[in-house]
């Protein structure tokens, strides 16, 4: 239907002057109701070679506004603004931007639902019940008012995608919507999905436990740093022996040049302490042969140094006296000790700790040579070769001994200094091993003992691997900063791991994706970031190829990786006000415009400005509420300031 025509013809606008016969901002057009009067409706044109040109209006004005007489005349010259956006060709095919232009007093109509239906290549749906869904309802649009729309699955789910916002703009929601409506599906049920959300305001249980899902699809709810099952949530673990060696440096803050080499020293002297304990009768005295050896070497290298006796008599006094205590403080280690000799050992080279008017008279160092005598060289070559291989299980319970006997080492070797630069690595030692908050990180289920089980674990296999979990929620909420960068880092490096191992079409098969709430807490862009590698970084760029995905959610994406958010090719942005954020969205993507900008400001919760791969144009729209929603509604401060008080106890 008609409503106006062009009166001029700009290379970014054209100015159209509406009809005299539409009155209001609305026509009925075969009983559907189309609005274009409201700043950002759409409307046609054509071009001489009979393509549409699909238009966005920008302003609407009244030529007549300054005529006294005419200024609020319903009769006056109505005129409009409009932007153009894309082609329609003669194909039926929809192309952003346009090529040949309108001409002057060319009609301007109405964009009807079935032009937006070619606009977006809207899937027609089919009453066939064995039809697989290709798409989800996201909102109604703000543009065409009343038109609902629909987003393709595959264009969506296919990449990297972020939805952007303030606080309380509304992103939950859209996240908790669209996965909800996926998993409403009726017949051909998403029980092929996995999605794992790092919860980390605690917002998405509400909105997935009650939720209507096809009753195949499976919930899981993980908490860290919980002794059992409570409030549906079950106890969650990040076992510290599948972390590497960068994600330990990491957490403990680790310096390059002087803490990784010292920590990388200390996983391996961890791993053969546990060796000590946990092997079998015959191979428990080849590695009580490596400790032998190394408490040798540490006294050779004290009695070497060009000291007085007085002086390295009492530094190897002190040396056995701490690796004896060292030993006591696991009660396995010392009955492993005392089986194979090596405990009654260590009090005769103590008892050789004497001075007579400062002299030991070598006694010390026959005794030494004594004990050295017993080591079997070519079991000591075989321990010394043998590498704590990734994500192979030791205990944590070694971990401080083995740092003690390392310190040790340093102090015989005459570096005095080392105790100093591992000060604040051994207080994050410290704080590992015995603070609460990381008991998560310390315990294990009984079976998971490498990757493999691991993974299985988190999408709760039973033991025939016949029952999957679709969705999987770990609530984040209650973590400090360093333990939740640490969680999200490594589980997404072991799926990206596991993934990479696949090959072929077998890449293309169970799809995951990771759904990172409040991404600018574990995904900076800077120095600030605590791990050398960000895993996210190395996701975004390479884990399409391994159908690994990431939905990236935040509230300051200033603050985002920059590599992370400009590998994200669908975006859903809701209000934005902060000026630092806006300029950052505004640099990292080549096609955002100060019209999307204004757009996004003034959006209201849960409006927002959808664009990228999932679209054939940007689009407003007012996103769907999730049914229930996630646990993220604003105080109602009012409400709880002004309650009524609770009756007064009668008093007798």
């Amino acid at each position: 239907m008609k409503v106006g025509k062009i009166t001029s013809v700009n290379y970014n606008q054209f100015r159209v002057k509406v009809s005299s016969d539409i009155r209001g901002s609305s026509v009925n057009l075969n009983g559907t109701v189309y609005y274009f009067g409201n700043i950002g409706s759409y409307l046609k044109t054509t071009n001489a070679v009979g393509e549409t040109l699909v238009c966005e209006v920008v302003s609407i004005f009244d030529n007549d506004l300054h005529n006294e007489k005419r200024a609020f005349d319903v009769d006056g010259n109505r005129e409009l603004t409009l932007k153009p956006i894309g082609t329609i060709t003669r194909d039926r095919d929809f192309n952003l931007g346009v090529g040949i232009f309108p001409g002057i007093y060319s009609d301007v109509s109405i964009v009807t639902f079935e032009d937006m239906g070619i606009i977006l290549k809207t899937v027609s749906k089919s009453s066939d019940n064995n039809q697989i869904h290709q798409s989800f309802s996201l909102g109604i649009s703000k543009n065409l008012i009343n038109y609902p729309i629909e987003i393709s699955i595959d264009r969506f789910f296919n990449i990297h995608s972020a939805v952007l916002g303030n606080s309380g703009s509304g992103k939950s929601n859209t996240i908790a919507h669209i996965i909800q409506d996926i998993h409403k599906k009726q017949h051909h049920s998403a029980i092929g999905s996995r999605i794992i959300i790092f919860d980390v305001n605690g917002e998405y249980k509400n909105a997935f436990v009650n939720h209507d899902v096809s009753p195949e699809i499976k919930v899981k709810l993980y908490k860290p740093n919980i002794e059992k099952a409570v409030d549906g949530f079950t106890p969650f673990f990040l076992p510290h022996f599948l972390m590497s060696l960068d994600e330990w440096s990491a957490f403990l803050m680790a310096t390059e040049a002087t803490q990784r080499p010292f920590w990388d020293k200390v996983l391996q002297e961890s791993y053969r302490f546990y060796k000590i304990v946990t092997s079998k009768d015959q191979q428990k005295p080849i590695f009580i042969n490596y400790l032998r050896y190394k408490i040798c070497t540490l006294i050779y290298s004290i009695l070497n140094q060009a000291d007085t006796d007085t002086s390295n008599i009492t530094a190897a006094s002190s040396v056995i006296a701490s690796v004896r205590a060292t030993i006591d403080e696991n009660v396995e280690l010392k009955a492993s000790c005392e089986e194979n000799d090596l405990y009654q050992e260590l009090a005769d080279l103590q008892n050789n700790c004497t001075l007579n008017y400062g002299q030991n008279n070598n006694k010390l160092q026959d005794a030494v040579s004594s004990v050295y005598e017993k080591i079997d060289q070519d079991n000591l070559r075989k321990v010394m070769g043998l590498r704590l291989a990734h994500g192979e299980y030791f205990d944590y319970k070694f971990l401080r001994i083995a740092a003690n006997i390392a310190l040790l080492e340093e102090d015989a070797r005459g570096n005095r200094r080392m105790r100093e630069y591992t000060s604040t690595m051994l207080t994050r030692l410290d704080y590992f091993l015995d603070n609460p908050d990381c008991e998560f990180m310390r315990a294990a289920p009984t079976n998971v003992k490498n990757t493999a089980s691991y993974l299985n674990y988190i999408w709760d296999f039973n033991d025939a691997k016949s029952h999957q979990t679709q969705m999987v929620i770990v609530d984040t909420s209650e973590l400090s900063p360093d333990a939740l960068e640490t969680l999200t880092s490594v589980i997404s490096r072991l799926i990206f791991s596991e993934r990479k191992t696949l090959e072929g079409d077998e890449r293309r098969k169970k799809p995951v994706h990771l759904v990172l709430d409040e991404a600018h807490r574990y995904i900076k862009k800077d120095h600030k970031y605590i791990l050398k590698e960000n895993i996210f970084e190395k996701i975004a760029r390479e884990g399409r190829k391994y159908s690994l995905y990431l939905l990236v959610s935040s509230q300051r994406p200033s603050e985002l990786s920059e590599t992370v958010l400009s590998q994200c090719s669908n975006f859903i942005i809701h209000r934005i006000q902060n000026e630092i954020d806006m300029r950052y969205v505004y640099a990292i993507l080549p096609y955002f415009s100060d019209d999307f900008a204004n757009k996004i400001k003034q959006s209201v919760p849960g409006d927002a400005l959808v664009f990228g791969n999932c679209v054939s144009m940007p689009l407003h729209v007012k996103i769907h509420k999730a049914s229930p929603e996630p646990n993220s509604k604003n105080c109602n401060v009012s409400e709880e300031w002004f309650k009524s008080a609770p009756p007064k106890k009668e008093t007798h």
